[in-house]
């Protein structure tokens, strides 16, 4: 287990790790934008808009909130337990190897998902210049040569996916600002009016879907050790962070709606181009399209830079099997085990998935991941001192604590078989845990003896 003791030192300018410490309130609330604004956004607006029609921007509040409460859980977890991993740290370190078993292997299976959908997602869009991949065989082969590609470009080195990440990072926010700034001279205001305020269970499950586009803060926080004056620092980054994305997505949705009325839950495929067609006229179907599509690929290229990194530590550190994905290229020097296994599951999810299933699937894992973090802040406020310089949340418990009810309340959404395959899933990763501790410790014996 990590020590969790060790407060973060705000007043240097070098981390415990040696790491200077640049990063300022901006800077990181930047970071955060960067990461959460990613697919989901290009594709979701329509799918809320079909749930909830004019109300939909409710939903956003809820998603809003939730997020919120749970990346000031994280802030206090990361600025108590300053070891590398995030959620898996936090949570193993709070309630031990079992927990952090299931931690690892859920942010993986969430982040898994996520490629899958996203790459549907671009599958979708693109289909509306290239008809062919609205056929089952184009479309996988087009699976194949994407997760491929990028699985290439990253074995062959860290360099060369940051390149290609920073490349496509600007295509991610360009045509939504465009979108929002110009579009606001054709909404119409009826399109905008409530008709009535939807049941709670509607809210509840199109929230499930929608969470989706608000993932991945906690990749942004992964720079603690870089950031000055943490304890004051983060929370209010993720303020800024959180409600800057909040205020964009509720741009988006009301810029969509206003233009398009009742019409935008039927482009299910496409729906803020086809807004921007509206506004801009063919010019501006291209734009969103191809700002869309090269986001959506800036995404995936990202998830299989840092996501094997996620499996190449847990399987190094003999958290998962088999040892092999701990392998190092001798000539590229990188975990191309990892990163060739992560691609080809994902391509194969990709092929069997569509983007709603996938980012249900990727919502509900990263909620169980979220919920451990909350409990662990909990947990840790009994193992660090009260004096540590480590940032404490206001109000004592009630924000893990409500942020553990609103996560419940979330998941309690799932539909029976949604639940049910979770409720397996958890149940084979624990099958694997127990047997994996058996057989490790008759090897132990066995040496010994």
């Amino acid at each position: 287990m990590t020590d969790p003791a060790i407060p973060a030192n705000s007043q240097t300018t070098l981390s415990s790790d040696g790491l200077q410490r640049t990063i300022g309130v901006w800077g990181l609330s930047a970071n955060i934008v960067n990461i959460v604004v990613g697919a989901g956004i290009f594709v979701i607006p329509a799918i809320v808009a079909a749930g909830l029609g004019s109300a939909s921007l409710i939903a956003y509040l809820f998603c809003g909130i939730l997020i919120a409460l749970i990346m000031l859980c994280f802030a206090e977890a990361g600025s108590e337990v300053t070891d590398s991993g995030g959620p898996y740290t936090y949570i193993e370190s709070a309630f031990g190897k079992y927990a952090g078993f299931m931690t690892a292997n859920l942010f993986l299976i969430s982040t898994l998902a996520a490629a899958g959908a996203i790459a549907n997602a671009v599958a979708d869009i693109l289909a509306t210049f290239i008809p062919l991949l609205e056929q089952k065989g184009v479309r996988i082969l087009f699976f194949l040569f994407m997760f491929g590609g990028f699985a290439w470009i990253n074995v062959r080195g860290v360099r060369y996916g940051m390149g290609l990440v920073v490349l496509t990072t600007i295509a991610k926010l360009i045509p939504l600002l465009l979108l929002v700034l110009i579009g606001w001279k054709d909404v119409i205001g009826t399109n905008l009016h409530w008709e009535s305020i939807p049941p709670m269970g509607s809210i509840g499950q199109v929230s499930l879907i929608l969470f989706f586009a608000f993932v991945g803060a906690e990749s942004a926080l992964s720079v603690g050790g870089e950031v000055k004056n943490p304890q004051k620092t983060i929370p209010r980054a993720i303020f800024i962070g959180i409600a800057g994305v909040l205020v964009l997505y509720m741009l988006i949705q009301t810029v969509s709606l206003g233009v398009l009325g009742s019409e935008l839950a039927t482009y299910q495929e496409n729906p803020l181009a086809e807004t921007a067609a509206r506004i801009f006229g063919p010019v501006g179907f291209t734009l969103i399209t191809l700002g869309a599509a090269i986001s959506i690929f800036g995404s995936t290229n990202g998830n299989i830079l840092n996501m094997p990194r996620v499996l190449f530590a847990a399987a190094r550190d003999r958290v998962i099997p088999p040892a092999a994905l701990a392998g190092i290229h001798p000539g590229y020097t990188t975990p191309h085990v990892a990163i060739i296994v992560y691609a080809t599951v994902a391509f194969l999810l990709a092929a069997i998935g569509g983007f709603q299933i996938l980012a249900i699937v990727a919502s509900a894992a990263i909620l169980v991941v979220y919920l451990g973090v909350a409990l662990a802040v909990i947990k840790l406020r009994k193992i660090v001192p009260a004096d540590s310089q480590s940032f404490r949340i206001p109000g004592g418990t009630i924000v893990p604590v409500a942020a553990s009810i609103a996560i419940l309340w979330f998941l309690s959404h799932l539909t029976g078989g949604e639940a049910i395959g979770m409720l397996i899933l958890i149940g084979v990763f624990t099958a694997v845990f127990f047997v994996k501790r058996f057989v490790d410790a008759r090897t132990a014996e066995s040496i010994i003896e």
